[in-house]
């Protein structure tokens, strides 16, 4: 192992990554919270604001698997699409197979300029975690209770605020709902024989009703649904922890347009969703078969920000924070140093 993936691997590398986003995260929630005065004076305003501030959150995880783990991500669509993305919203159709599936789409988000403003359905519970969680608050995330009729009114309001948002925004949606699991597929599957529906080999049923609501309230809104399916070479199975060790996957994903064919009725969108699911099927058992996608490959050019605001933080934190270290040490104060020491372990 040579010395820089040995830095990688160590746990104080680990703490300090973590300690700038812990921290930088809630001084950066602290200073959403001050915008809540520009919403009823501009409201527009206050969504471009948050926009930026949410950048510099979740960029920090996009650095991660960009630039610290250095993950490849080669693109496979049509040539006549690509030159379209991040210039006009979209509603994104991901999988859910893998546990960095969100950290590949924000991947996807960043490397066409709408990261910031990206928006996603999520569960309510999220919306009370800290940092993530309240950053999604401010930028106006459709949160939902997974009860649909509790949560139709609700998603519908939020959906439908959405229609006059200043940013261009990709909203992501993992119609699948919860991630893969060989037990879930089991149970998924025996729900789709109980209901006379068509089975899958590598997902999921897809949850209709919360895509055909969103598809029904931004359709005068969004110019393009996207349909992506993600895989990774070598059957590799990455996660978040492997990222943060430097370890380096390589993910292949495939995106195609489908807005032309998305249906107005909900019955019909429901139906749409499921023969869309079943070409998904296809598309995954082709990928396990030749690894590869039907489309052209292509790797979209990283860009500097995410490293950027990341060392950014990085100088403005840690500094205060080696002095603090050295101050301690000088005391010679055993309590004070098993204090901290205590904090570190916690």
């Amino acid at each position: 192992m040579d010395i820089v993936g040995f830095l990688k691997s160590q746990f104080i590398c680990h703490l300090l990554i973590c300690y700038i986003f812990i921290v930088s995260g809630l001084i950066i929630n602290f200073i959403q919270l001050f915008t809540l005065i520009l919403w009823p004076i501009n409201k527009q305003l206050f969504r471009r604001i948050n926009c930026r501030l949410a950048y510099c959150i979740s960029s920090q995880m996009v650095m991660l698997l960009e630039w610290w783990s250095g993950t490849n991500c080669t693109l496979y669509t049509d040539p006549a699409s690509y030159h379209k993305y991040g210039k006009e919203n979209a509603i994104v159709i991901l999988n859910h197979n893998f546990e960095i599936d969100f950290l590949c789409g924000w991947n996807f988000c960043e490397r066409f300029g709408v990261l910031g403003s990206s928006k996603v359905l999520a569960k309510k519970e999220l919306s009370y975690m800290p940092i993530i969680g309240w950053m999604w608050y401010f930028l106006e995330i459709v949160f939902c209770k997974r009860k649909w009729e509790e949560d139709r009114k609700t998603v519908v309001q939020k959906l439908l605020s959405l229609r006059d948002y200043p940013e261009n925004f990709w909203f992501l949606i993992h119609c699948e709902g919860t991630r893969f699991t060989e037990q879930k597929h089991q149970i998924s599957m025996q729900v789709a024989e109980a209901k006379g529906l068509p089975k899958l080999k590598y997902h999921l049923l897809p949850r209709t009703k919360g895509f055909a609501v969103t598809v029904q309230c931004l359709r005068n809104v969004v110019s393009a649904v996207y349909d992506s399916t993600l895989n990774f070479r070598n059957n590799e199975n990455p996660t978040l922890l492997g990222v943060l060790n430097g370890k380096k996957y390589h993910a292949d994903l495939y995106v195609r347009q489908v807005i032309q064919d998305v249906p107005k009725d909900e019955q019909e969108c429901s139906t749409w969703l499921h023969k869309l699911y079943q070409e998904k099927d296809a598309f995954q058992e082709e990928y396990y078969r030749t690894g590869t996608y039907p489309a052209i490959p292509t790797t979209p050019p990283r860009r500097p920000w995410t490293l950027l605001n990341w060392l950014f933080w990085a100088l403005l934190l840690l500094y205060p924070l080696f002095k603090l270290l050295i101050n301690m040490i000088n005391s010679g104060s055993s309590l004070t140093l098993a204090s901290f020491a205590f904090v570190i372990i916690i």
